[in-house]
């Protein structure tokens, strides 16, 4: 198969014939062999049942409903396991997302071997109070990750097929799709500038709280990509630094204090000193950390994918059971 659409859908019944439709469109025109993958995330109008009837019409509509809503990243992981295309693309099922990019992108992927190629809306039908935000968090992001990326969060995504069965997407790190793919080794991110079309159906379903969640996540995503798998070089390495600072400070003071005394200069006692409790403080939250480091690395050594590598290919070696 050449393609699977992942499309996560919450209340969106009124758009989803006439995406469905412009879709085939597509697809046949370009002779592709395909499946759409429909999420139902919790909605609570007709989407589900537009899905079954699109589905007892055309057997390559596919859908997976879920009991609630648990937000796109849950609905691209559970898109992510059922896509049989060797090609997967991610798109918005309220028609700001256009099929006619998948061709260029489905080509992106298969003829100029990119892993992962990213739509950049670079002409938006949003109000300000919307793409403001997004640019000044599409530019944090480029800085701290160094993916060179215009828009991080675009629905209109194009994947190997090998990548989104690589990858484990939860909370809200949809955003951060390259960032995951990037660390898991795959290094071919690319950008196609990708149409935006105003919404025709219903309001959008994402409101302030999202940057909030977004700058959380992404401190999640750095932190677990770089020490997920050796918590002790992050919480031993501050622990340490910390302790070390708090005792140089105590042993500064406490030889002042016998230098003054020495000389017969009247001096405080080193308790009775502000500095000495800085001290103090950061030589037990120096243990605290590398403590919590320690631990870290014991849970670690018990995880039962500590050691799943990914595996690109092998030659006359398939007895040896490495996650793939």
């Amino acid at each position: 198969m050449d393609i699977s659409l992942v499309i996560p859908a919450f209340n969106e019944a009124e758009s989803l014939p006439e995406l469905v439709a412009w879709i085939e469109k597509v697809m046949t025109a370009n002779a592709f062999s395909y499946e759409v993958v429909f999420i139902d995330d919790g909605s609570t109008d007709n989407t589900w049942w537009t899905i079954s009837k699109m589905n007892e019409k055309n057997p390559y509509i596919k859908g997976i409903q879920f009991r609630r809503n648990y937000g796109k990243s849950a609905a691209l992981y559970a898109g992510f396991g059922a896509a049989q295309g060797n090609v997967v693309i991610t798109m918005d099922a309220d028609l700001q997302d256009s099929p006619d990019e998948i061709p260029e992108l489905y080509r992106m992927i298969t003829q100029d071997g990119y892993d992962l190629v990213s739509g950049w809306k670079r002409e938006r039908h949003d109000p300000k109070g919307k793409t403001l935000p997004s640019r000044f968090f599409n530019a944090t992001v480029r800085r701290m990750t160094g993916i060179k990326l215009h828009d991080f969060n675009c629905g209109l995504k194009a994947y190997k097929k090998k990548v989104v069965k690589s990858i484990e997407v939860y909370g809200e790190m949809h955003r951060y799709i390259p960032v995951l793919a990037q660390k898991a080794g795959f290094q071919r991110i690319g950008e196609k500038v990708v149409r935006h079309q105003a919404r025709k159906f219903g309001t959008s379903k994402y409101g302030w709280e999202r940057m909030i969640k977004g700058y959380l996540d992404l401190l999640t995503v750095l932190f677990m990509t770089r020490f997920g798998k050796s918590p002790m070089y992050f919480f031993g390495g501050s622990g340490t630094v910390m302790f070390l600072i708090g005792g140089l400070i105590a042993i500064y003071l406490i030889t002042r204090k016998l230098i003054l005394q020495g000389q017969g200069i009247p001096v405080r006692s080193v308790a009775d000193q502000p500095l000495f409790f800085l001290a103090l403080a950061m030589a037990i939250v120096g243990v605290q950390l590398f403590i919590a480091g320690f631990l870290g690395e014991l849970m670690g050594r018990q995880s039962a994918d500590r050691n799943n590598y990914l595996i690109e290919d092998k030659i006359d070696i398939d007895h040896i059971k490495i996650s793939e």
